[in-house]
């Protein structure tokens, strides 16, 4: 389990030191990634039933809303979308929820091919009542 915790720390982090992704707006900030999937230990796909594959990648979404001290607080959220290659062939991402207590994190993972730039659609709402926050990106996957 802290393997699992910490390889997604490390990712997180990792993508802030060269080029952080995330969304901040004036309640939330969503930190996104997408990696191969063989970048998590078997043994935590395994137990929470995620696909490890060279074809194989992940979308990792975490949501932190803001509170009036400056905090940080994870969140939970309905995460929905598709990814897609350049040819328009489209998979569903079903997103996994890890709860780890103070930590919460939302998984899907999806099929790509060698060298395959791949688009990513996807609806990020952590308030049920309010409008989802649109995550829109493109990534190169290679399976070496």
């Amino acid at each position: 389990m802290r393997k699992l915790i910490l390889a997604f720390g490390i990712m997180l982090l990792g993508n802030c030191a060269y080029a952080e992704q995330v969304i901040e707006t004036d309640k939330y900030l969503i930190h996104y990634n997408a990696f191969n999937s063989t970048a998590i230990d078997a043994d935590a796909a395994q137990k929470h039933q995620l696909i490890r594959s060279k074809v194989s990648a992940m979308i990792n979404i975490a949501v932190l809303k803001k509170d009036a001290k400056g905090n940080h607080l994870a969140q939970r959220s309905i995460n929905t979308g598709t990814v897609e290659n350049l040819v328009g062939q489209q998979q569903v991402l079903n997103f996994v929820t890890i709860d780890e207590g103070k930590a919460l994190y939302y998984i899907a993972s999806f099929r790509f091919a060698d060298e395959q730039q791949m688009k990513f659609n996807i609806n990020v709402q952590p308030d049920p009542n309010a409008e989802p926050i649109k995550l829109t990106f493109s990534q190169k996957f290679y399976t070496n």
